[in-house]
């Protein structure tokens, strides 16, 4: 049943993704309720694995490889649900719903072993951290995906090629947007999931080298983009610039950190 509602879920979230592509195949308006519907069946799909899991398991599902993957793909989606019924906007679909369909599908593969768990404030505690850490990342991932449209369609302007992704993509204006409060939505959650982080190590004499680095590096990839737009005035093109490399940077480096981590998959 778990793995069945995974499945179910990696549809839903390829099927929102190529539902948004066809923009690019048909020149008719695409309604944003079919993708958000979608996309919005998916989560609920996923919300009921990870309930599942946690009662097979009687803990909560995001400590372990394989949960905390399955949870980061979940709260990806569901944060690109937020921002596509709040932007009016679906074409974020075609980034950020197959990163977190690849997310959702490497747990399936791993498999959802959880972690060693934690009880009362001890517990909260953990939990508080991964959960902000992952929503932070989630928000970072956002501004990225916005970034990253916004540096294609601007080559793309600037090549003077209207047509197909003048149609397609949102306003410039949107996606800088998105970019801007991605990036600080994202620094403000890894700004408490970091502190949650270094706290837990010292008060309970327990730190894993490899992930508590990968959350400081994720931190000041996120500060720097977020402090770069509010304080030194960046401008769209610079902010989409670093903010796309710098996630990816982050992405590369977590793959690298968490396959190697130790002690059971407690940090992130």
């Amino acid at each position: 049943m778990i793995a069945t509602a995974h499945v179910i879920a990696i549809a839903c979230y390829v099927g929102a993704a190529v539902l948004a592509a066809t923009l690019f195949a048909r020149p008719v308006p695409l309604s944003i309720q079919r993708v958000s519907l979608v996309l919005a069946a998916g989560v609920l799909a996923h919300v009921f694995a990870l309930a599942t899991l946690g009662l097979q398991t009687r803990a909560v599902p995001i400590t372990g490889l394989g949960p905390a993957l399955s949870f980061s793909g979940l709260v990806l989606a569901a944060t690109l649900l937020g921002v596509e019924w709040s932007a009016r906007e679906v074409t974020l679909s075609l980034l950020v719903a197959p990163l977190a369909a690849l997310a959702t599908t490497c747990a399936l593969l791993i498999g959802f072993v959880p972690g060693p768990s934690a009880v009362g404030v001890r517990g909260a505690w953990l939990l508080a951290h991964i959960a902000l850490s992952f929503l932070g990342i989630a928000a970072f991932g956002m501004a990225a995906a916005a970034g990253a449209m916004y540096l294609v369609q601007r080559h793309e302007l600037k090549a003077h090629r209207f047509e197909r992704l003048f149609r397609v993509f949102p306003p410039l204006a949107t996606l800088d947007r998105v970019n801007h409060v991605g990036s600080i939505a994202g620094w403000l959650g890894l700004t408490i999931g970091v502190v949650l982080a270094v706290s837990y190590s010292v008060q309970y004499r327990e730190m894993n080298v490899p992930q508590l680095a990968w959350g400081i590096v994720a931190w000041i990839a996120a500060g720097s983009v977020a402090i770069g737009r509010v304080m030194r005035g960046w401008q769209a093109r610079r902010a989409a610039v670093y903010s796309s490399v710098a996630f990816a940077a982050v992405l590369l480096l977590y793959v690298a950190f968490r396959a190697t981590a130790g002690n059971g998959g407690r940090f992130l």
